[in-house]
């Protein structure tokens, strides 16, 4: 499974915004945990939440649940390092959550120039699992580390949210709540006795050969085993054959270009998240083959 990291570099300083350079130097030991926290702080709000595009699709400056999500995979990358303000952005997700625990899928946009329109659209009074389960699973895995994430008011609740929501599915969800379902649920592993029964509860929706398709999605996007389990050593990984993983690490290694860097197989809405995303995707590819040894 040949990767070439210098050719990705390349890429990453041709193509890349600052923060996904920043925390593709992390991988690779280039750079420290305060030059990736400056990075993201670029696009943190007042209120304690981020914006800016911090989720590509997503460029308006409002504070969303989806910029906490990508926030807080920084505040994973840094571990065992913390930031105060992983804190701060459990206070404003308090703030915006609904009465029963759960995060609409987003607020309010003023103005939807360069956003997707599932963003733009969505309605800020109703809880969805998807949104919950993509920000508390993350932040659970921020909580391994960082005492005043795992304490706070805000991840007990959402979780508790996402626990009922789990249990309640009959039937399978779409695609990529299903795939933030099933992360979630093995980021909670480490702290909550419920999970393995609601990790098996999910199984049964899980394909065995891990493709699932995304319904309305782009032609051919589908959501593949490292989607749902990308690192070893974790509860979700037992969803999956050891051939089915060998597979997708030699697929996602093959899936580097010409020019050094990934693409993801979504619509991207704008320009800029067309490469914001390539950038990203590199990081993550990155990551997810150094984490099963294979670069």
């Amino acid at each position: 499974m040949p990767v070439n990291l210098s050719a990705a570099a390349s890429f990453m300083a041709t193509h890349a915004r600052l923060l996904d350079r920043r925390r593709f130097e992390l991988l690779s030991g280039q750079t420290d945990v305060s030059a990736v926290l400056a990075a993201v702080d670029g696009y943190r709000n007042p209120d304690g939440g981020y914006g800016w595009g911090l989720e590509p699709d997503l460029r308006a400056p409002e504070s969303q649940p989806g910029g906490a999500l990508h926030a807080f995979e920084v505040f994973e990358d840094i571990a065992p390092g913390t930031s105060p303000h992983a804190a701060k952005l459990c206070d404003w997700l308090a703030s915006v959550s609904l009465p029963d625990g759960g995060l609409p899928f987003a607020v309010p946009v003023a103005d939807p120039a360069g956003c997707a329109p599932f963003w733009a659209q969505a309605d800020p009074a109703v809880a969805t699992l998807q949104s919950t389960a993509f920000t508390a699973g993350v932040a659970l895995r921020v909580a391994r580390h960082d005492r005043a994430v795992r304490e706070h008011p805000w991840l007990a609740a959402a979780t508790q949210y996402c626990f009922r929501a789990i249990r309640e599915l009959s039937e399978a969800p779409h695609a990529i709540a299903l795939s933030f379902a099933v992360r979630f649920v093995d980021a909670a592993h480490d702290l909550h006795a419920e999970a393995p029964e609601l990790l098996a509860h999910l199984a049964a929706f899980v394909p065995p050969d891990g493709l699932a398709p995304v319904a309305g999605g782009s032609d051919g996007e589908t959501l593949r085993a490292l989607d749902f389990a990308p690192l070893p050593d974790r509860p979700a990984r037992a969803l999956f054959t050891d051939d089915v993983i060998e597979s997708e690490l030699r697929r996602l290694a093959g899936e580097q270009r010409d020019d050094g860097g990934w693409r993801v197989d979504f619509a991207n809405f704008s320009p800029a998240a067309e490469l914001e995303w390539r950038g990203y995707a590199t990081v993550r590819a990155v990551s997810v083959l150094q984490r099963n040894g294979v670069v």
